[in-house]
Formats: C-alpha cells, sequence, structure tokens
C-alpha cells in the first residue's frame, strides 16, 4: 500500500473514541464521502448518537452526517476498516488498543490523534500503538496533530494540521485520508518533534490559563509563551526532535491556538485555577478530558531524566500536584538568575 491509493478513495475508516475531537474527525471524514464508524465506550451514548444524529455529551451543537454509524460493540466498529483513528485519551490509549489488538490483523494505516504522553512508560502515542497492537505494520502508525478545536472543524471553518510518522509514506497517506477543503493537512517525517510539540503545548496551555486566572495581563501571557517554545524545543531537542517542527502547526500554531482560546480545555483548567478552585474539583465538573494535566508529569519526568530545564512545566507541576500558590510559582519564575536568550544557539547547534 502506498500513500496514492488514498488519494481519492473511499475508505472504512473506525474512529474509536466518541469525544469532541473523535466526533469532529468522525464528522469530517464522512463529509468526504469515507464510511465510518464512531466507537464510544459507553453504550447509551453510542445509541443516542444514532438515535439523534448528534452527540450532546460532547460536541452538542454537530449533526453528524448519514455516513458515521456509531456503535460501542468492538467488532462491529471495526469490521471491514483497513483504518483505524485513535481518539481516545493519552492515558487510556494502551487498554483501548490492546482491547481492540485480535481484531487489528488487516489495519492498513492506524492514526493517533491523542495529544499525550503516557505516564508511567513515558512513551509517546506511536510508541505505545506499536507495543499495543503488534499486527500492525509499525511503519504504518502516525499521528495528526495541529492547531484544530474539534468545534470548528465540525462545522467546516478552515483549519491546518500536520500528519506525522516515521515513514515519509505512512504520513502521505494520513494527509491524503483526512485532507478536504477546509481541512488543509501537512506532511512531515519528524514523528517525535511533532509528538513532544502537541503534548507539551497542553501544559503550557495550563499555564497560560492560570496566569489568566490570576489576573495577569497580555505582557505576562507573551513571555510564557514564548518561553514555552524554547522549552518545547529544548525537551524535542534532547529526544532527537527536529528544531523546525516547534516553528510549525504542532508548535507555535497549536501553542497560539491552545493558550489564547476560550475554547481550550486545558488552559480552562488552568483559569479555574488561577481563579483558586482545586484541581479535583475543576476536573470533576468537566466532561471532557484536558490532557494537559497528566502530560504535565510526564513532561516534568522527561525533563529530569534528560537533566534539563523546564522551569515553566515545572511550576505547572508544583501548581497541579504539589499545593504551590500560583503567584508563589511566578515570583520563583522571575526571580530566576538572568540568562542570555538563547535561540539562536539552539539554531546553531542543529546546523553544526
Amino acid at each position: 500500500m502506498t500513500s496514492t491509493d488514498f488519494a481519492g478513495s473511499r475508505r472504512t475508516v473506525a474512529v474509536i473514541g466518541a469525544g469532541s475531537w473523535g466526533t469532529a474527525l468522525a464528522i469530517s471524514l464522512a463529509s468526504a464521502g469515507h464510511e465510518v464508524r464512531l466507537w464510544a465506550r459507553r453504550p447509551e451514548l453510542a445509541e443516542e448518537i444514532e438515535r439523534t444524529r448528534r452527540n450532546r455529551f460532547y460536541l452538542r451543537d454537530a449533526r453528524l452526517p448519514d455516513g458515521i454509524r456509531a456503535t460501542s460493540r468492538d467488532a462491529e466498529a471495526v469490521d471491514g476498516a483497513d483504518v483505524w483513528v485513535m481518539a481516545v485519551p493519552s492515558q487510556s490509549q494502551r487498554a483501548v488498543a490492546e482491547a481492540f489488538a485480535v481484531q487489528s490483523a488487516g489495519v492498513k494505516l492506524v492514526v493517533s490523534v491523542a495529544k499525550g504522553i503516557e505516564n508511567e512508560t513515558l512513551s509517546l502515542s506511536t510508541r505505545v500503538l506499536e507495543e499495543a497492537l503488534p499486527a500492525v505494520d509499525p511503519t504504518r502508525i502516525g499521528v495528526l496533530y495541529g492547531p484544530s478545536h474539534a468545534e470548528e472543524v465540525a462545522q467546516g471553518l478552515p483549519a491546518a494540521v500536520v500528519a506525522a510518522a516515521a515513514s515519509r509514506d505512512t504520513a502521505k497517506a494520513i494527509q491524503q485520508l483526512f485532507m478536504t477543503r477546509s481541512l488543509r493537512v501537512y506532511a512531515n517525517t519528524d514523528v517525535i518533534g511533532v509528538q513532544i510539540a502537541g503534548s507539551a503545548k497542553n501544559v503550557m496551555a495550563i499555564a497560560a490559563g492560570i496566569s489568566d486566572g490570576v489576573g495577569y495581563g497580555d505582557n505576562a501571557k507573551a513571555a510564557l509563551v514564548t518561553r514555552g517554545i524554547a522549552e518545547m524545543r529544548r525537551l524535542g531537542r534532547a529526544m532527537g526532535a527536529s528544531m523546525s517542527t516547534f516553528s510549525g502547526l504542532a508548535g507555535i500554531g497549536d501553542l497560539v491556538v491552545t493558550c489564547m482560546s476560550g475554547l481550550s480545555r486545558n488552559r480552562y483548567v488552568g483559569q479555574q485555577i488561577g481563579e483558586g478552585r482545586v484541581l479535583q474539583e475543576v476536573e470533576d465538573d468537566m466532561q471532557m478530558v484536558a490532557e494537559g494535566v497528566r502530560t504535565t508529569a510526564s513532561v516534568v519526568a522527561l525533563a529530569r531524566k534528560y537533566n534539563i530545564e523546564m522551569p515553566i512545566c515545572e511550576s505547572v507541576y508544583a501548581i497541579l500536584f504539589e499545593g504551590q500558590k500560583p503567584q508563589e510559582a511566578v515570583n520563583a519564575l522571575m526571580s530566576r538568575a538572568a540568562k542570555e536568550e538563547d535561540w539562536l544557539d539552539e539554531i546553531d547547534e542543529e546546523s553544526d
């Protein structure tokens, strides 16, 4: 199978996960003419989606096209589907993939759209899926990341994302599958960098929300976003990513939209904490998962493993899990030793 097999061809796609992003992608794929099976963990949710053609829990304003069939039955969801889109939260992805593994022998393409890093193993999504789906050719596993609020994609509003895989042919196959008139897809073979950028930016979004909740201004948020990119690049370099990836859609693009938009769940969590609420209370009130909360622990663990400085991420971790007050964290960040801005040094190191 080559990427050209996906150009203009009608596929049967299993979207595993009926949250907001899985539902939005199912709508986009069905609107492009693909047959879509949307798997929901809860039978009552699948039944309601089938009956009403709406997902009122996660994407209430969008109507699902007739080309989508919702089900909670594993076998029914993947029957005849040679493309799987894994749209469950990153911390659940391994268990869900393992449950489907027995039916994965004929799968030609697996695409993860979960933006997170597994806590227990510190593995990126592609590694998790390689281990959980041993019958699938690992070169046929990739990701779709980038600045893309589910609500806007479901409405068909213009967006651009990046398809990434270690294999260029796989990245292009993902590109061909998801490209529509309103969803522009770029291909990238830096699958490590794309996943680090797309996952770590959620931690920065929590930080941006905390800043908003405390009442700091635009100056603080601009500094946070800019230095956040520096931290993301630092981690990416340690893990073998290309620095240019962090200037692209999965890096600056996704970071900007997630830190600035009222649609961002991660920014919302941070804002609520900045206003004085505790994490457990905020999460209990949310129907959807904010990936950045658990990813914060993974990113900090990776920073310590590779012995690199990620002070913003460390501060978010201290606020979320160690009870530090937001104002204390900001004071600690602002009182760090004076440094030189290191963008040019990082670029020079990459070109050596």
